[in-house]
């Protein structure tokens, strides 16, 4: 399911997102496929084989030079 960014997400002033693997998978993936609370809801969920690079920007709720989504695999 595709949503589009998010302007009014409220995050402090100071906020960095930058987790290692083992974070994302632990904190952020595993929540994802097993449906519980994830600790932030930052990350997008985007079919990434419908766009080219350049348009991802646009399409995080954050970030400047690396971003984060949640795609379905292509299943060919």
């Amino acid at each position: 399911m595709e949503r589009p960014p998010n302007s009014s997400i409220q995050l402090p002033p100071v906020f960095r997102f930058h987790p290692a693997d083992k974070e994302l998978v632990v904190h952020y993936l595993r929540n994802k496929v097993f449906p519980a609370p994830i600790p932030a809801s930052i990350i997008v969920e985007l079919d990434l084989y419908k766009y080219k690079p350049w348009e991802l920007q646009k399409k995080s709720l954050f970030g400047e030079n690396e971003w984060f989504f949640f795609t379905p695999r292509d299943r060919k």
